[in-house]
């Protein structure tokens, strides 16, 4: 097992570099860069900027470098810590991720311990009780999770709450409590809003492992070994969740890989109709605004966040499964 978790770290550092390499030019394929939108944009407003200030923010930004050139300055900030400074914000990336990864990991942690939660019991119950009623009302459920956008749920929510209940359910953070310092009643605000993220952003996931969950238990229950347990009197629940859940629970141990970028991005349209303070709706403005070092940054980190948590789900995989070893 050390030689195969050895071999895995080792194989991750030509990995980010060739993903670190790719990000940083697919950046660039776009005409023009985050000088050029700025300008548009301030064009757009009648405002005017003469020729020697923008060669000054180009020369500032070291725009005007080769592109190679770079890209070593960039990648080469990684190791002393500097994700490098965002020109539309006028901030070091490292300032501007930092004020928002709390509030990301908040719901996207709270949104997976929702998955969880709710796609354990129900995709459980829909195996032992096939085709039943509650099995029958489960798949409706979860065919609809699967099918409706998660943006789409926050725009339902959105309204129903502005329109029956009164609440706005915009933000994490009533307009009252902007730029307080945190209090109990503060918590408590925060508490009344968090859970709207948390149900849209985890619904579709919740409804996906609901049906994985299912299949997979219904498969195991039908093998040899559980028939012939059955057959000489093995109490049903001690003998599904001794053997057939433990296999058919994979999918939850799976997941942890997609968890860890998830915690740092969030979902980025979500974050959008919600206006929520979280690093997905930047890293989508950093791209709209081609701000390379802010976006580049944040999908470096995702990058090498997804392959770290692979390599976590599969020493979690093979810890719970016996038919799994690496050696």
């Amino acid at each position: 097992m050390f030689n195969y978790i050895a071999r895995r770290i080792l194989l991750m550092i030509p990995t980010l570099v060739a993903i670190s390499m790719l990000i940083f030019f697919l950046i660039q394929l776009p005409p023009g860069d985050a000088i050029t939108s700025r300008l548009a944009q301030l064009q757009a407003e009648g405002s005017e900027i003469s020729e020697e200030a923008i060669a000054a923010l180009r020369a500032r930004f070291y725009l005007d470098d080769p592109v190679h050139v770079q890209y070593l300055r960039w990648v080469g900030g990684f190791f002393r810590g500097d994700l490098g400074y965002s020109v539309v914000h006028e901030q070091p990336v490292s300032t501007l991720v930092g004020d928002r990864l709390g509030y990301t990991m908040l719901i996207a942690v709270g949104s997976v311990l929702f998955t969880w939660v709710i796609a354990f019991p129900l995709g459980f119950y829909s195996a032992i009780r096939q085709y039943s009623t509650s099995d029958y009302v489960f798949t409706i459920f979860a065919f609809l999770g699967m099918a409706t956008p998660n943006f789409l749920l926050a725009l339902v929510l959105m309204y129903l709450g502005h329109t029956y209940f009164g609440i706005s359910v915009g933000g994490l953070i009533s307009p009252e409590f902007m730029g307080q310092p945190y209090s109990f009643a503060k918590l408590v605000d925060l508490l009344k809003h968090i859970w709207i993220p948390m149900v849209v952003v985890g619904t579709a996931g919740t409804a996906g492992l609901v049906r994985i969950l299912r299949a997979n238990l219904l498969d195991e229950l039908q093998k040899p070994y559980v028939i012939t347990a059955r057959a000489k009197g093995l109490k049903s629940l001690n003998l599904i969740f001794k053997y057939p859940v433990r296999i058919a629970i994979n999918p939850f141990i799976s997941t942890v890989g997609w968890m860890l970028p998830a915690i740092f991005s969030g979902d980025a349209i979500v974050g959008v109709v919600l206006n929520l303070p979280t690093i997905g709706p930047l890293l989508l403005e950093s791209l709209m605004t081609q701000d390379m070092y802010l976006a580049g940054s944040i999908l470096l980190i995702m990058s090498a966040l997804t392959v770290f948590g692979t390599l976590v789900s599969d020493l979690l995989l093979a810890a719970i499964d016996p038919r799994i070893r690496y050696d």
